[in-house]
């Protein structure tokens, strides 16, 4: 937008992967000449100003004694881990027992941080706010500004008849089970939004649609998954929802693989295991991983996350607390994930099939979309056997037909140019109110 400069305000989810999403976005936009300003969650602090942002950070709890060492998204990596038994039990107990009091942990963050978000929109004064979080802060819809919402997080988020409930990980061709989710999903959670609901609109903001936490945006809704996976034949949008086929930041450093796992057997291939930032908390599980992949003739990269002092890593392995996710996969045959959006589109992006493991939230949807697809197999992430991780291996590894589909569809994901897209979207509604 040639003589237009707008300040854009993004406010993402603490996590990882809603904020280094916004990265993404905010990267193309701070190169086109505007200025990026994050209310990311304090623990942020100094990592966005290292890129180029400003920063006007929020609080989403009392804020802990000071602790130069806390990395970012502290609180959901510690929620995550105490939380991570419940991980075992069917989605549909997960409901009442993580979803809910994940739900509420969201909330709790938007009523607390609402008069520090206030004055943040007054001092900074966008020209618009891009929210990308799961759950509504009112004090962004009721600056008198134009609001943009992005969707992160598996589409089946925008809900249909057609398509299988959110968080279920249900299959698509069998809907037998679908209601009795929907039901479970009512019971557990409505006096929980009805509350919420009511807080929203004492704070002045928009009433919000049935068992609904976030608002769609009347300006302009993005969301971040390829067409070749999406579900809109089965659950068309409105016209105000823009799809980016994939969004890769360009602010990951390079990363050059090591001569350990450079030099392997002829048949030896290279594998990326990651369960991120939130799954990788979960040691018990890290650790069976690497202790099965460990006997393997393959060699591996392993993102360790925040509890990368606890996990062990055998000799055909190299890893790191943090990793440039972005360089590394190019490089590497086959995704061994949690199967969390980012890692899922990134994969996508770059043709590499995956295997899945699902945790929490979303990542059950991922997994089984890339299963019933044939871009991936999903395995039972507690209780998969040795013999299941070798065959599911094998089997994507030797897929010859299946390599050359999704190199194809890598080629025509990245043609689209998620990034741009976002980035024209959130300048043509900046345009829009600033003209």
């Amino acid at each position: 937008m040639a003589g237009q400069r707008f300040t854009i305000l993004f406010m993402p989810e603490s996590a990882y992967g809603p904020t280094n999403q916004c990265i993404g976005i905010g990267y193309r936009l701070l190169k086109a000449g505007h200025r990026v300003v994050f209310a990311a969650e304090a623990s942020w602090a100094g990592k966005l100003t290292a890129l180029g942002f400003e920063e006007d950070l929020v609080d989403l709890a009392p804020p802990a004694p000071a602790d130069t060492n806390a990395d970012p998204g502290q609180f959901w990596t510690d929620f995550i881990r105490n939380t991570s038994p419940e991980f075992r039990k069917p989605t549909i107990v997960q409901l009442e027992t993580f979803i809910k009091p994940t739900w509420q942990a969201l909330i709790d963050g938007a009523i607390y941080c609402q008069p520090q978000l206030q004055q943040i929109i007054s001092r900074v004064n966008p020209d618009v706010i891009v929210e990308d979080n799961v759950v509504a802060f009112p004090a962004l819809l009721t600056a008198g500004k134009p609001f943009i919402r992005i969707v992160s997080c598996n589409p089946l988020e925008m809900k249909g008849e057609n398509v299988a409930p959110t968080f279920s990980g249900y299959a698509a061709n069998d809907r037998n089970n679908w209601q009795e989710f929907r039901d479970e999903y009512k019971r557990t959670h409505y006096q929980m939004w009805q509350d919420f609901n009511t807080w929203v609109q004492g704070q002045g903001a928009p009433a919000l649609a049935e068992l609904e936490f976030v608002h769609e945006s009347r300006d302009a809704n993005l969301y971040l998954f390829p067409e070749v996976a999406d579900y809109v034949k089965e659950r068309p949008l409105a016209s105000s929802w823009i799809r980016m086929d994939s969004s890769v930041r360009e602010t990951d450093g390079k990363y050059e693989i090591p001569s350990t796992v450079v030099n392997r057997p002829n048949d030896a291939r290279l594998i990326y295991l990651s369960l991120g930032s939130l799954g990788s908390a979960d040691v018990g599980l890290m650790n069976r991983l690497t202790e099965v992949l460990g006997r393997t003739k393959h060699r591996y990269i392993v993102s360790m996350g925040p509890q990368h002092e606890q996990i062990n890593l055998p000799a055909n392995m190299v890893g790191s607390q943090f990793l440039p996710q972005t360089k590394i996969i190019p490089q590497v045959d086959l995704v061994i994930t949690h199967g969390g959006n980012n890692t899922t589109t990134e994969a996508l992006h770059f043709g590499k099939p995956m295997i899945l493991l699902p945790l929490f939230w979303d990542q059950y949807d991922n997994a089984q979309r890339m299963h019933e697809l044939g871009f991936g197999i999903r395995l039972a992430t507690y209780s998969f056997t040795d013999d299941q991780m070798h065959s599911a291996m094998s089997a994507l590894l030797t897929d010859l037909a299946l390599h050359k589909k999704m190199q194809e569809n890598a080629k025509l994901i990245q043609s689209r140019d998620g990034l741009g897209v976002a980035a024209a979207v959130i300048e043509k509604v900046a345009n829009k109110y600033k003209s």
